[in-house]
């Protein structure tokens, strides 16, 4: 993806004025440079470079000549923040009502993204309450209402088209009038893909927003159009007034400053990007998230709102956790969480420091070894899913079953056991703690009927330790395998024994609990 390339030159650039001992003019100016040719080959406008170059060395001048100022920090936030203005208009796009109609209407050119994209957007306001329907009012493309049916269907979302009538004006005013009439909240018009010159097909466009008057206009951007973005936004702008963008195709090889572009040149928010052809590919956009994302910083409120619009099955866990258990059928169904929460990379790009560590050959290796840990706990038998694991050292031919079953060695399923005793003894510290909390003010921070909420203030207390101490984050992901990995690309079983605190066998876990590493790691994910 190139929009991370982009970021890690970005981020090269910085660090390295950062880290000479004298931040001079000099180190600024070399700074200053590479930004803008890392930002010029992605497609940015060269008059929103030459601006964005203009604006930080003047606040960079005017800030750092007052005293007591920390030059690098300053240099930092004001790169963060300038970058930010980029893509930030500060203006408020539209919010769909509950209990009113709202007809959100899509345009865009051809192969942007659209049909894909208004399932997308039907499904994420589904998820949230919203009655949905999508009008089909693209007669010109063959085969798009098919696609925009087979896509509804799937999606259990209704839909209404035409096989017959060629008119998109009459498809989508009947469209919109049934839906209305069944009231429902949201009603999504499907457009035509067009062409700055095609005044016939635009003219067709300005005849469907008179008929279904929508509330909402969102021009659907493809990030991989480079130069042309801009001036297909204008005219778009000029004749339907959308109100939002939704960018496309940021998985791919797109170099995404065409579109950075487009926002400026039309002064209109992004509110959505896809990532990916499947629904839940699907993001809001936030400028600060966004660049965070892009420099590696991470996105940690945005993960907690991506955990909580998922279906995950949590219940019987968190239950067993205060009961001070945790089965190897909890483990189960953690990690089919995990693989709920979609592609690793993008997971990884909420989490500080991790997105540096996850290039396509990262992300190949760790959903390979995320899939073998499922085959391994799919090979295991309902009684042994639901025990604490001691039935495996009562009897050690049940590793080689379950080992052969799934494919992979017994060293990977000890792993397993390892793993799911050590979150055992987790849970068993966890009662202890809400056990001498009871009667007292709250239990647990974070942890109330609905199980862990953190307020945003340990989310932000949680990202700075992280930022602060990208060692933690290295050590557990080598803990863990995603660093130097041992034999079958599992953890280093020497170092996890050094972190452990055992020495041979199966680690002491109370000894390992005690150790100050240990405890330093789970402070930093709000365990300690």
């Amino acid at each position: 993806m190139v929009l991370a390339d982009l970021g890690r030159r970005i981020n090269s650039a910085v660090s390295g004025a950062i880290k000479s001992n004298d931040v001079n003019e000099d180190a600024i100016d070399l700074m200053l440079k590479e930004i803008c040719n890392a930002l010029l080959e992605s497609d940015v406008n060269i008059k929103l470079v030459a601006n964005l170059r203009k604006d930080i060395k003047s606040k960079l001048n005017d800030d750092g000549s007052k005293p007591g100022v920390n030059k690098k920090k300053l240099i930092q936030k004001v790169v963060f923040d300038e970058l930010c203005s980029l893509v930030d208009t500060e203006t408020e796009p539209y919010k769909p009502k509950k209990g009113k109609t709202n007809v959100i209407m899509f345009v865009g050119l051809q192969g942007a993204g659209k049909t894909t994209s208004c399932t997308k957007l039907a499904v994420y306001y589904q998820r949230r309450g919203f009655k949905v329907g999508l009008v089909c009012a693209d007669t010109f493309r063959a085969g798009a209402f098919d696609q925009l049916k087979q896509n509804a269907t799937k999606a259990r979302i209704p839909y209404y088209g035409s096989y017959t009538e060629t008119n998109p004006v009459k498809v989508s005013k009947d469209g919109v009038d049934k839906f209305k009439k069944e009231k429902f909240d949201i009603i999504i018009v499907d457009t035509s893909g067009r062409h700055r010159q095609e005044e016939d097909l635009f003219q067709e466009m300005i005849e469907i927003g008179d008929a279904v008057q929508p509330n909402q206009t969102i021009m659907v951007l493809d990030a991989s159009i480079g130069q042309a973005a801009e001036s297909q936004s204008k005219a778009f702008k000029e004749s339907s007034n959308f109100g939002s963008i939704i960018l496309t195709k940021l998985d791919g090889h797109a170099k995404g400053g065409g579109a950075i572009s487009a926002v400026a040149a039309t002064n209109t928010p992004i509110v959505f990007i896809g990532t990916g052809e499947h629904v839940q590919d699907f993001e809001t956009f936030s400028p600060r998230s966004f660049i965070s994302k892009l420099l590696g910083i991470g996105d940690i409120q945005g993960l907690m709102e991506h955990v909580q619009s998922l279906d995950l099955d949590n219940k019987d866990t968190m239950k067993n956790i205060q009961e001070g258990k945790f089965t190897l059928n909890d483990f189960q169904t953690q990690m089919q969480n995990i693989m709920k929460m979609g592609p690793l990379s993008q997971i990884a790009s909420m989490i500080p420091g991790m997105s540096q560590m996850m290039g396509q050959d990262g992300e190949a290796e760790a959903s390979s070894r995320l899939k073998r840990m499922v085959y391994i706990m799919d090979s295991m038998t309902k009684k042994e899913l639901d025990s604490d694991g001691q039935i495996f050292v009562d009897e050690p031919s049940r590793i080689i079953r379950v080992a052969r079953g799934s494919g992979t060695s017994s060293t990977e399923v000890e792993m397993i056991l390892f793993q799911q005793r050590m979150m055992a003894t987790m849970a068993q510290r966890t009662k202890g703690m809400l056990d001498a909390k009871k009667g007292g003010a709250g239990g647990l921070p974070g942890m109330g009927p609905g199980g862990f909420k953190p307020s945003q203030q340990q989310i932000q207390q949680s990202m700075q330790q992280l930022q602060q101490n990208p060692g933690m984050m290295n050590r557990l992901m080598s803990m863990m395998g995603g660093g130097a990995p041992g034999a079958g690309g599992m953890p280093d079983m020497n170092e996890m024994m050094k972190m452990m605190g055992g020495a041979g066998g199966m680690p002491d876990i109370s000894q390992a609990m005690n150790n100050p590493q240990m405890q330093q790691m789970m402070k930093q994910f709000g365990m300690g």
